[in-house]
């Protein structure tokens, strides 16, 4: 009896000595497990006589007994004390700022959400938006338009033009988006209504102009397609672009190779404290420029102009993108300023429609 009081004392020290959990489980396997020392003790058992195993029998169970509620009761303490240190590792300060989502950090670009806004715009009104390179030919971006030869617009002052090629001519960075207007007049029978949005280049660099720019033409080849149709277009398009009830409109003469006759269009605006607000005040503001298709690039793109008649206009991109969001200098827009981002961009979700607002 006394080496079984010598065992239970030791084996309980043992439990009270196990660091974590896994110490405790290689007590528990040394004492009560299929090999352990009580085990062993219970397995004599069957060898006592009925007396002996009546006296020992009794005393070897409440050991065990001992030994099972000791091993429970550190176990407790110990996951307890294990779930003590992880939650004091892994505090949350609840005071401090939410993380910003990256849905919310980022960004759209004015000129990206312009660009979708007029898109929006057009596209209720039946145009389909029409694409082309950047490089061009001259062919493409003067000859076909009714640039003669020798127009300052295709002087190396105005143009990027690209080293000539073996046989003299020589490819440019298209210095607007009517190269895209000839192409689908190529590539499409009338009727014809398109957009053409994108990137374009001259030689030019100050608060108002970049070398590198965005406009968007606009294109209708029809039978009947007369200057009032023009008229209601552009007019449609300010109202919703700029999301006033009313804007006034003046159309002025004006010359461009490739539509005749040509106009420049102003709009009704008041200037208060360095801001612009449209359709309301005295003042004037010119746009964009717009005219019937010249009979010329007609026929140069395989259209029959005593059949068929069109419209054109073109705005630069950037510039509105300005005029509706206050930005003061052109240059801005492609500084690629984060902090200038931040004050003037989009949020990702905030999707231009004509029922939910462009800018909202």
């Amino acid at each position: 009896m006394s080496d079984l009081a010598t065992l239970e004392t030791s084996i309980l020290d043992q439990i009270a000595a196990a660091g974590d959990e896994a110490a405790l489980e290689a007590v528990r396997v040394a004492a009560l497990g299929k090999k352990g020392s009580i085990s062993a003790l219970l397995a004599t058992l069957g060898k006592m006589s009925p007396d002996e195993r009546k006296t020992q029998g009794a005393a070897i169970n409440q050991a065990k007994d001992k030994v099972t509620e000791a091993l429970a009761a550190r176990r407790d303490l110990l996951k307890s004390a294990a779930l003590d240190a992880r939650l004091a590792s892994e505090t949350i300060d609840v005071t401090l700022p939410l993380r910003e989502a990256p849905a919310e950090a980022g960004r759209i670009h004015p000129l990206s959400q312009v660009w979708d806004e007029l898109t929006t715009i057009f596209a209720d009104m039946g145009f389909s938006v029409a694409e082309g390179p950047d490089i061009e030919t001259d062919d493409y971006n003067f000859t076909k338009l009714n640039f003669p030869e020798g127009h300052p617009a295709r002087e190396m002052h105005d143009t990027f033009f690209f080293h000539p090629k073996e046989d003299g001519s020589r490819m440019l960075l298209r210095t607007h988006t009517s190269p895209v207007q000839v192409r689908t007049m190529l590539n499409q029978q009338p009727p014809i209504r398109v957009i053409c949005p994108g990137r374009t280049y001259r030689i030019d660099s100050d608060a108002t102009h970049t070398p590198q720019f965005h406009q968007v033409e606009g294109l209708v080849i029809d039978k009947h397609s007369h200057l009032g149709h023009l008229k209601w277009i552009l007019h449609e398009f300010c109202k919703a672009f700029f999301e006033v009830d009313h804007i006034n409109m003046r159309f002025r003469p004006s010359f461009f190779p490739f539509t005749e006759p040509s106009l420049e269009v102003d709009i009704q605006c008041r200037r208060d404290k360095g801001e612009i607000r449209f359709g309301e005040g005295e003042d004037w503001l010119e746009i964009l420029g717009c005219g019937m298709v010249h009979p010329n690039v007609l026929r140069a793109c395989g259209i029959d102009p005593d059949e068929y008649q069109g419209f054109a206009w073109g705005m630069g991109i950037d510039r509105i993108a300005m005029l509706k969001y206050g930005i003061a200098d052109l240059r801005q827009l492609f500084d690629s300023d984060v902090r200038w981002l931040s004050h003037y961009g989009f949020k990702p979700l905030e999707v231009p429609t004509l029922a939910g607002g462009l800018s909202s």
